[in-house]
């Protein structure tokens, strides 16, 4: 039997020295400091900086929406100025807030500095779909289903360090993780600076429209049915820790146990599943597979309730696993359809109009999840999965549709890194 070997299934998943490796290190290093920072800050904003619970709420609902008002125009500057310019650019703004973080002493400063670091963020999501693009080309949606992996595995990563300050609590342990945080966005800097060509902005076709995805209906259909399954994220972080603690028998621990296979099972099948769905064809088929995956998940894990300790055990780790199946469908569909449906040179116009409609879904998901369908119970997460299947049955003919409405010759920059120099 082959031994596992975590250090080396890291590593497996960084692709060919080039272009594609650069991204994925700077990605790896990113979404470490991402990690780091998500589960501490709150702790770090209440405890150490003496905010109040409902004052960090408002806060951060504060900045998640101007967030979402200024997705379009930052993925429209990342077409214009060139994705890997507007990385660079935001990584440096973001790193300057996250220092922001260390000086916050009301709720004003906390407001200004959260919101500056959220927009840098998105802006920095949002053009690296573009710049992903110009670097992986024609294989833009499975190299996007290898940066998922990378990405669980940062997160992971920065989870476990953000874990160490959490358990010593004191406000050296929380100023230390804001600084790594901090280094963080500079490694990445100098990792793209140092190691990544130049991308020039693709030329604008002289028949496209200003703001072209408004007119784009197949994408605006797979956008909006996007919102739908923007609800599936919030499944595991959200809706199953207060049912496993609240509603059955299994032990609490259920719950984190639960995080590690579901990141273990995509770090293990992102790539290999996701390399199956390039086409939007194949999206749109895949859209329906994680659909019925979501079904089987909730249903299990509605039945959990009522039962033995470790019969509800058992029944909590199916459903993770079938919703884990579900999340990896979901993820290689979007890349396929995410990359397909929109022209090369205003992939950022389109990942940003993307956003808002999915950051719509996931800002109602703890109304709608912890409200209606908790307070239901098992009927609740039936209908939740039957919302989740029905949805996605729509899918492949707004793939079809997509497929029929794409420009017969390639855009321009489609089928070569048009631009890149050294």
């Amino acid at each position: 039997m082959p031994r596992l070997n975590p250090a080396r299934a890291v590593t497996s998943l960084l692709p060919e020295p080039g272009p594609r490796r650069v991204y994925a290190l700077a990605l790896l290093v990113n979404t470490f400091g991402t990690g780091l920072l998500m589960v501490s800050l709150p702790l770090y904003l209440i405890r150490i900086v003496e905010l109040s619970a409902a004052e960090v709420g408002v806060g951060l609902t504060i900045a998640s929406a101007i967030t979402l008002l200024v997705g379009l125009p930052l993925g429209d500057l990342a077409d214009r100025r060139g994705p890997l310019g507007v990385t660079k650019a935001m990584l440096l703004v973001q790193c300057v807030a996250t220092v922001g973080l260390l000086f916050i002493d009301n709720f004003a400063t906390f407001v200004v500095v959260v919101t500056v670091e959220m927009v840098a963020g998105r802006a920095i999501v949002t053009a690296e779909g573009a710049l992903l693009r110009r670097v992986a080309d024609d294989s833009a949606a499975g190299f996007r289903s290898l940066t998922h992996a990378i990405t669980n595995v940062g997160f992971s990563l920065g989870f476990a360090g953000s874990g160490i300050a959490l358990q010593i609590g004191t406000p050296t342990a929380f100023h230390v993780t804001i600084v790594i945080n901090v280094l963080t966005f500079v490694i990445a800097w100098v990792i793209l600076h140092r190691g990544m060509p130049h991308y020039e902005p693709l030329p604008i076709p002289h028949t496209a429209l200003r703001w072209s995805v408004m007119r784009d209906k197949p994408f605006v259909a797979y956008a909006v049915l996007g919102i739908a399954f923007s609800l599936q994220f919030s499944v595991l972080l959200l809706l199953l820790p207060i049912w496993v603690v609240d509603h059955t028998n299994a032990p609490d621990w259920t719950v984190s146990a639960s995080l590690v296979i579901n990141t273990i099972l995509v770090v293990a099948f992102q790539v290999r599943l996701g390399a199956k769905v390039q086409t939007l064809r194949q999206g749109g088929l895949a859209w329906r597979r994680a659909g019925l995956a979501f079904l089987c998940s909730c249903a299990v894990m509605g039945f959990a309730a009522g039962l033995p300790a470790w019969a509800a055990l058992l029944m909590i780790v199916v459903a993770v696993s079938a919703h884990t199946v579900g999340e990896i469908w979901h993820l290689a569909a979007g890349f396929a359809l995410g990359m397909g449906l929109p022209p090369a040179h205003a992939q950022g116009q389109y990942d940003g109009f993307a956003s808002i409609l999915g950051g719509t879904g996931a800002a109602i998901a703890p109304v709608l999840l912890l409200g209606p369908v908790l307070s239901s119970g098992r009927t609740g997460l039936i209908a939740l999965g039957a919302f989740f299947a029905l949805t996605s049955m729509l899918m492949p003919a707004v793939a079809r549709w997509g497929e029929r409405t794409r420009p017969t010759s390639p855009d321009v920059g489609e089928t070569e890194a048009a631009g890149a120099t050294a």
